[in-house]
Parts: structure tokens; sequence; C-alpha cells
């Protein structure tokens, strides 16, 4: 066990190490500069366009682009929002939610170049059903030759998704669910499994109705409780913000249980807490967008680049405000039970519960959002005929994980393994996603002068 942990340990340092970090940083400033900043100009502009996909029921494509949207964020609005940002602040100090906020603005590029490229080479399958991501647009795109590293991105995703999008999905809800509620974990694990099947089973239309309801109640909910504690600490709002942005260039100095951070652990979890958190860059999202009712990639682009904002500069911003006006960071407490600590604090014998429902309902809507990816994935491997026996050894895991929540090692294991695998799947979309930036900066050119 010592030795695979080891193992897994220094893969996982290589994985999220300096050069991928900078890899993932460096390729949206690239394609920021390339785009000329038209992911953070046609911000508003984006928003109408979500707004307006709700009707585009006649267009080609398997779910509406709004509900493409809800189903990249409920894949992406989970765990990293809540346990993520609690932690770059532990290991990082305030100042790494600047370098988060970085991250996102130029990852809104990212994730507006995925969706693109989803959108212009994707296939439709032998059922009918449209599909599309990083493996399709570096096959079709990269031409023939670099089918093997398509190959790659499906591999890394499908094994991927067992691991980030479910097992430790259950796991976190069984865990929250026993230590707030008395739910024991067996009960958690069968009652996800349940109510995640009906969903699954009934594909990508079905997860995408689900998501459209669920992912905008429940982050309302989440952004409301935050603003309550915000409006009641409203006079420190201000300091705050300075804490954070002195602290982004100065690093943090000991205080309390908090041992102090250099700018450089600053800089280093704010990045990879905001790239797990959003997932831009690691080709992720694309799936989803793939499937959407458009005829044009660049407004499935505009719309694909708001999942950035929303996830992390919106919601992880809650979260982070929440943290450092409450002044609990510096306590000694780290993931989710920092976040705890600082909503129950902000808000006593109520904010707590904020926390525990935001985690559960997230985790369960990332449970949603990955199945559809991993399964993607499979098919793109093994064919359609793969699709139903995926989704049922999918269904299958769920109270796996919840029952492995007492089995700290193994868990800790389970996280490390999924570490290295989002690593993975990021390198072969990177490097698509500069191959065929001429043809995503041709598109956007062309459709905008056209405008």
């Amino acid at each position: 066990m010592e030795t695979i942990s080891t193992l897994l340990n220094n893969a996982s340092s290589f994985a999220w190490g300096p050069v991928m970090l900078a890899f993932l940083l460096g390729t949206g400033v690239y394609l920021t500069l390339g785009l000329k900043a038209i992911p953070w100009r046609k911000l508003v502009a984006g928003f109408k366009t979500l707004l307006s996909s709700r009707k585009e029921e006649t267009l080609e494509g398997d779910i509406t682009g709004f509900q493409a949207l809800m189903t990249a964020l409920s894949a992406t609005v989970g765990t990293g929002n809540i346990a993520g940002v609690a932690t770059a602040i532990t290991l990082g100090g305030p100042g790494a939610i600047f370098w988060m906020w970085v991250t996102a603005l130029f990852g809104m590029a990212t994730k507006y170049a995925e969706a693109v490229l989803a959108v212009k080479y994707r296939e439709t399958d032998e059922l009918g059903n449209h599909v599309g991501g990083p493996m399709y647009y570096i096959r079709n795109g990269m031409g023939k030759n670099w089918a093997w590293l398509a190959f790659l991105f499906a591999l890394f995703g499908m094994l991927a998704a067992f691991g980030i999008g479910n097992t430790i999905q259950s796991n976190s809800v069984a865990l929250a669910a026993e230590k707030n509620f008395g739910i024991p974990n067996w009960v958690s694990g069968i009652t996800i499994g349940i109510l995640a099947g009906a969903v699954i089973l009934g594909g990508v239309k079905r997860i995408g109705q689900v998501a459209e309801k669920l992912v905008p109640l429940m982050a309302i909910f989440y952004i409301l409780g935050s603003l309550i504690v915000i409006a009641l600490h409203i006079g420190k709002v201000p300091a705050a913000f300075m804490t954070i942005m002195n602290d982004a260039f100065t690093g943090t100095a000991a205080a309390g249980g908090f041992a102090g951070s250099s700018v450089w652990m600053a800089i280093r979890f704010g990045v990879a807490r905001g790239v797990f958190s959003n997932e831009a860059g690691l080709g992720s999202a694309p799936i989803a967008h793939a499937a959407a009712k458009t005829n044009s990639p660049i407004r499935q682009g505009t719309i694909g680049m708001l999942g950035t904002f929303i996830d992390t500069i919106l919601i992880c911003t809650m979260t982070a405000l929440v943290i450092v006006l409450t002044g609990v960071w510096t306590g000694g407490e780290t993931s989710s039970s920092l976040s705890t600590l600082a909503f129950d604090t902000g808000l006593p014998g109520f904010g707590s519960y904020i926390v525990t429902i935001g985690l559960i309902v997230f985790a369960f809507t990332t449970i949603l959002g990955w199945s559809y990816y991993g399964e993607r994935c499979a098919e793109y491997i093994f064919g359609a005929k793969v699709i139903w026996p995926y989704r049922i050894l999918w269904i299958i895991a769920i109270p796996l994980g919840a029952l492995a929540a007492g089995a700290n090692e193994w868990v800790k294991l389970l996280w490390l393994l999924a570490d290295v695998l989002n690593g993975l799947m990021a390198v072969p979309n990177l490097i698509a996603l500069i191959v065929l930036s001429p043809v995503v900066f041709r598109l956007t050119n062309e459709y905008f002068k056209n405008k």
C-alpha cells in the first residue's frame, strides 16, 4: 500500500507540477491573446445567448445549449468549489484566491475554444446521438495520424471518470450525511445509486433535463447563503479583498494554526485548485457541448466560456469570502471542514447545513455529468455497444464508493489516482487546442465580422 501511495504521490506531483500548471495557464493566455480577449468582451453577450438557447429546439443536436452548459456545470460545480477553495487557502493563504481568479479569466478562453472545436468536429454515432469532445477534434481536426492521441484522451477520461466523477463523489456524500445527519454510509450509497440510475439510464437528454433544473437551483441556494454571511460582515469586505490582493504578491505570514505561505505557494495552489474546480483545459466540458442543439460553433463557444466564470469567479469566490471574512482560516482546519466552520461561524446553527446540502447536491450532479463524459470516452474506444454495460457498471460503483467512506487509505489512493488521470487527460487536449487554435481564431473572426 505504501509503495503504491508513494508512486501515485510522485506521479501526482509531476502531473500537477510547475510544467503542467504553466502549460494550462499558458494555453489560456495564448488563446485569450489570439481571440483578442473576446471571452471577456463578449461576456454579457454570452449570457444573452445562453438564455436564448433555451428555445433552440429545432436545431441539430440532442440537448439545448442551456442544457449543455448546465450538464457541464453539473460535472464541474462540486467539491472543488467548497473543499478545493478551502484547501487552496489552507496551503497557499488568501492570496491563492487571486491566482484562482487569474486562472479562471484565462480559462474562459480555453473553455470557449474547447466548445467551438467540439461542435465544429462532432459526429453522429450509430444510435443517432451527437458525439464530440477532444478525442473527436483530435482525430477529425488534426488528422488520423494523431488518432493515438485521441485514444489516450478517451482512455484517461474513461478511467478518471470512475474516480473523480463517481466513487470520490459518493464517498464525500456519505461522509457528510453520516457526520451531519447520522445516515449510515450504505443508506447514502444505495439512495444515490437509485436516484442517479434513474437519471443516467435515460441518457444525455434526461441528464440535461435534470441538470437545467437542479444546477441553477443549487447554485442560487449556495450563493444566497454566502451573500447572507457576507452581508453580516459587510464592513470587513474591503479588508478581505485587500488581504487577498496583498498576499497574492507578498505571501502570507504564519498566524494561529496557519503555517504561512510564500508567493509561489499561493500561485501553485491557486492555479491547481482553480483548474481542479472549473476543469478548463482538461477536455471534459466539450463532451457535453458537442451534444448542444446549435448551428454555430461560435455561439456554443460563448455559452461554454460561461462555465468557468460561473464556477470560479462566482461560486468559488463566495466560499473564499466567507472563509476570509469569518477569520477561521488561521485555525488549522482544512478542506470541507474549514468551509463548514466558516459558514457555521457566519451563520451559527444554520451555516453548516449550507455546506452540507451544497456538498451533497453538488456531488450528486457531478456523478450525473461525469457519467456522460465517461460513457462517451468508452464509446469512442469500444463503440455504441458499450453504452449500456458502462451505465450499469457506473451505477454499481456509486454505493461502493460510499461504503469506502471509513477506509481512509483507500480514499486517499483514489484521490491520488484521480489527480494523476485528470492531469493526463489535459495533455492531449492542450496539444489539440494549440494545434487547432488557427481554426478557432478563423471561425471567430468570420463570425463576428459578419455580425
